[in-house]
Parts: structure tokens; sequence; C-alpha cells
């Protein structure tokens, strides 16, 4: 029997199914009526983020070529290219997502696990100020998708763990949400806190960490929870996407402590994760790339990680890129 075992990480796929990509390229761009913001957006894309995201879907089955002979798969959110900006309660991006999780599914059948991203929930556009976090999205998450907002699997002595950043980060992202709602977020969080502690406390001394969560601004609140606390000295490495490269993230750490800027949700959300990017060190975080990259560096890709399963060696993490199995 082998000693060791090979795990593919991936995240922040946003797959673009039929439905999403008949929208079209200006989904992104209705709704903003000041000229310079749009242009300001759309040079954005073009020359820095991700240009025509709506016309990488055949990167899905790239990464599938590539990782299939993988022992297991975590994939940490973000499945569709969330158009309508609500998450999974948009249909077109609820049957992006679904074949993304089913083709995944079909690929490592028994041997996956599957964290919810931000974009499952919904999101404010960034300029436009459209949609939001919507309550009917995470429950059609875990009732159709099988999404679970927290897991845990055993692989030898390391133990995978899996969280929902935006019910973490809920106090950075209540604004994001419909007022008549709010209430329904808080008990969710405090269920998925609970779910949580129970998680870590359910761990031996012995067991190794491997901790999926996908947007690091959750990682402060999480440190905010004794019952992490006891257990962070276990913790090998915790994966995140959201960022999508690791400029971002390097920027991020840069910018630690910074001050909370007021200059509308996104730069509220950004600068508010920013300000507490000090309390990530403890959890010795490590970014998935989104496989599309960005269009500045061109680096996109995911990982595979070698799991010594006698835990002599510590995880080794290489960068898969796309079109090399």
């Amino acid at each position: 029997m082998s000693t060791f075992v090979e795990l593919a990480i991936v995240s922040d796929i946003h797959y673009p199914g039929p439905l999403e990509r008949a929208r079209g390229h200006e989904y992104e761009f209705e709704g903003i009526r000041n000229p310079r913001a749009k242009l300001l957006l759309r040079l954005f894309r073009k020359y820095i983020w991700l240009h025509r995201p709506l016309d990488r879907w055949p990167l899905l089955e790239q990464f599938i070529e590539c990782a299939k002979n993988a022992d297991y798969l975590v994939s940490n959110g973000d499945y569709s290219c969330d158009s309508g900006f609500v998450g999974l309660v948009d249909e077109p991006s609820f049957q992006s997502s679904k074949t993304c999780l089913d083709r995944l599914r079909a690929t490592f059948p028994g041997r996956c696990s599957f964290t919810f991203g931000d974009h499952e929930l919904g999101k404010l556009s960034m300029m436009g100020a459209k949609g939001g976090m919507r309550l009917a999205s995470f429950h059609r998450g875990v009732g159709e998708l099988g999404l679970k907002p927290f897991w845990r699997v055993d692989i030898g002595p390391y133990r995978l763990l899996g969280v929902t950043s935006s019910l973490l980060a809920l106090p950075v992202f209540l604004k994001d949400t419909l007022p008549e709602e709010r209430s329904a977020w808080e008990e969710l969080r405090a269920g998925h806190l609970e779910e949580i502690r129970n998680g870590f406390a359910s761990i031996e001394p012995g067991g190794r960490i491997l901790l999926f969560c996908h947007d690091p601004s959750a990682l402060p609140f999480l440190l905010d929870e004794p019952m992490v606390q006891s257990r962070i000295a276990q913790i090998e490495q915790t994966i995140i996407g959201h960022l999508h490269t690791n400029l971002v993230f390097w920027k991020s750490r840069l910018l630690a402590g910074m001050p909370i800027l007021r200059f509308g949700p996104s730069v509220l959300r950004m600068t508010t994760a920013l300000n507490q990017a000090k309390k990530w060190k403890p959890f010795k975080v490590r970014l998935c790339p989104s496989l599309a990259g960005t269009e500045l560096l061109k680096d996109g890709g995911y990982y595979r990680v070698r799991l010594d399963l006698s835990g002599r060696t510590s995880p080794r993490f290489t960068k898969g890129v796309l079109g090399k199995p």
C-alpha cells in the first residue's frame, strides 16, 4: 500500500455554462451610469484582471484532464461567474455551478469535497451596485447542490476541514444582504460557528489540520474562537481562494493593518479585510490561484499536494499548470 496520497486543490473555477454565456460580456457593465467608471472597469478587465470571463468555460475540462489521476479533490469555492450577482438563486448561475460540480463529482466519485465561495451566495457588482447575498442561494446550494457549510475528511494523520467564509465574515458582508433576511443570516452564522467549534474540538492532539476557507476575510473571526485558538498550532496550512493571484495576496500582506475606507461596498469590504490581515499569519495561509489567473501575469493554475500518510514529512505543494498533466 502506498504511503502517499495526492490531493488536487482547485479554486475560483468560475465556469460559465450556456445560459450564462448567452448573457454576453456586457452583463458586468449594465447599470453603470458614469462613463468614466465604465471605462475604468473595461480597462481593468482587459489589461489587469480577466478579460471576457464568459469565454473561459474550457478551463474546467482542461483542469479535469490534468488532475483526474489525483486520489482526492478539494474545490475551494466560486463555481460559476455569478453573472446575476445574486448567487445560486439566479438560474443561469445555478446551472453553471451544477454542471461544474457534476463534472467534478463524476471524475472523483466519492473522493471530493466542496467549499462555499462568496459567489455561490451572491455578491455586489464592483461598480454597478447590483445584487448581493441572498438567503435562497444558500439554501439552494445546500439542498440542491449538496454543498456543506462545514465539512471534514480524514486522510491518514491529516484532518481536512472546510468552512464557509461568507458566514464567518458576515459582519463585513451584512450590508450586502437584504434587511428582511439579516436575522436569518445571523442564525445561520451562529449555527455555523457551533459546527466549527465542535469540529475543532473533535480533533485529537496529534491530528494535522489542512483548513480550507475561500475568503481570508473570515480568518480573523475564526481566530476569535477559543476552540480554534486551542488547535491553531495543529494547522499545517490554510488554503484560501478568492484573491485569484499571488500578486493580490502579496499586497494584502504588505497592506495589513491599513485603515478602513468607506467609499462604497467593494472598497469597504476590501479595506476591512486588509485592516485585519495581520491576523492571517497564525493560519499559515497559502493562496490557491484561480484557474484563469490574471491578464497581467497569466498566473492561473491549481495545486497538487503530496500527503505523507506516515506523517514523517510535511505536505508538499506543487503548482499545477493547465495543459501539463
